[in-house]
């Protein structure tokens, strides 16, 4: 029954695709195609790094980078044995975005998946997922729904947000950019100070990607429409 429902909904998306018009050529290059199942790598890209530590909690005093890593080596190590596991960077040093989405592009049947840790308005919390492609979409919506499952009061979080980030428009694979929470929320912040927490984050991500593996679309819904935009640069807005 699952692998019947994966087919249809593989069929439905290549319905969709095929009725915008798309050149496959075309839809290839920006992702306008059915979301991925049956890929064997996953590329984690721990987010900033090295001179770059992102967001710092005023709570806590901790960096972004820091726990970027940490959960992205949980994630790791969950995947490990059922995935070929690739790590942009796998301690603390500086890579360029433009370089991460060479990385990312070099791997073949696979799925990327940036993690962050947000900074806002005090009151916000809880996770926020970005997503640019069409074959992203699934993989996006699994990564988002597990980890409000995941965090306590995410309901006060951005949510699912369709934008163009050099790692969300730029790789030529399917690829989500999650932040797993507020270091500007205190709450959150001291939540994130305690190990188990942390565990807890990167099992809902490797929940989801094996999840998005295994049935695709399936059980989804209706796809995006296909947006046409240039490649993302980082005079764009801030990433």
């Amino acid at each position: 029954m699952k692998t019947l429902r994966c087919l249809l909904a593989c069929t439905f998306a290549i319905a969709f695709t095929a009725c915008q018009n798309i050149a496959p050529s075309s839809g290839d290059a920006l992702g306008n195609r059915p979301g991925p199942s049956g890929f064997t790598t996953v590329v984690i890209d721990a987010g900033h790094g090295g001179k770059d530590s992102g967001a710092r909690s005023r709570s806590t005093g901790a960096m972004e980078k820091t726990y970027a890593l940490d959960i992205a080596q949980r994630v790791a190590s969950e995947l490990r044995g059922r995935f070929r596991v690739v790590m942009v960077r796998d301690s603390d040093r500086f890579v360029p975005l433009d370089d991460r989405v060479r990385i990312a592009s070099r791997s073949g049947n696979a799925v990327l998946v940036s993690i962050h840790l947000n900074s806002g308005p005090r009151r916000l919390c809880g996770p926020e997922t970005f997503y640019w492609r069409v074959d992203s979409y699934s993989l996006a919506r699994r990564l988002h729904s597990s980890l409000e499952t995941a965090v306590p009061g995410s309901s006060n979080s951005r949510g699912l947000t369709r934008r163009r980030l050099r790692l969300t428009r730029n790789p030529t694979l399917p690829c989500v950019l999650v932040e797993c929470g507020y270091l500007s929320n205190a709450t959150e912040a001291h939540r994130l100070t305690h190990s188990t927490y942390r565990t807890t984050l990167a099992h809902a991500i490797a929940s989801a990607i094996s999840t998005t593996a295994q049935c695709g679309d399936a059980g989804i819904g209706p796809l995006p429409k296909p947006l046409y935009a240039p490649l993302s640069k980082g005079s764009d807005h801030r990433e």
